[in-house]
């Protein structure tokens, strides 16, 4: 029976096992936007903090799964050197359930969260992330 990759699993998968997993689609990606990620901090919390939550317009904590903070690579500048590294978050909790929820691996489920994030790191916004989803494949 096939259960999406979730038999590999005894307990609930850590944060330390969703980093790996998050640190292993880094390692995937082309060289070009690896490149580009060295600075980036790749972080996993439990859930967004309610200031977070409330910035975004965003009542339930399990509706985010992650979470691009800094200045996207085409707006950044020599001046930019005093700045916050920018962050990557990824949401456990958020991911477990939408993991449990989606029949999706959690492999790839984190490799899609991820991916989104580091568009946001290139500039893209959520609606140019889905138009190069749906886009069909060459």
């Amino acid at each position: 029976m096939d259960t999406g990759g979730k038999e590999s699993w005894g307990r609930a998968p850590d944060a330390a096992a969703i980093d790996a997993l998050a640190r292993t689609a880094i390692t995937q990606l082309p060289d070009v936007f690896r490149h580009h990620l060295g600075d980036v901090v790749l972080q996993v919390e439990e859930f967004a903090d309610a200031e977070t939550l409330h910035a975004l317009d965003i009542d339930d904590p399990f509706a985010l799964s992650g979470l691009y903070r800094g200045r996207p690579v085409g707006e950044k500048s020599i001046s930019d050197s005093a700045a916050l590294p920018d962050i990557i978050t990824l949401y456990r909790r958020a991911l477990l359930d939408e993991w449990v929820e989606s029949g999706e691996t959690l492999e790839r489920l984190v490799t899609h969260v991820l991916v989104h994030e580091v568009g946001h790191h290139f500039g893209l916004s959520d609606d140019d992330m889905h138009a190069l989803e749906d886009a069909p494949d060459p």
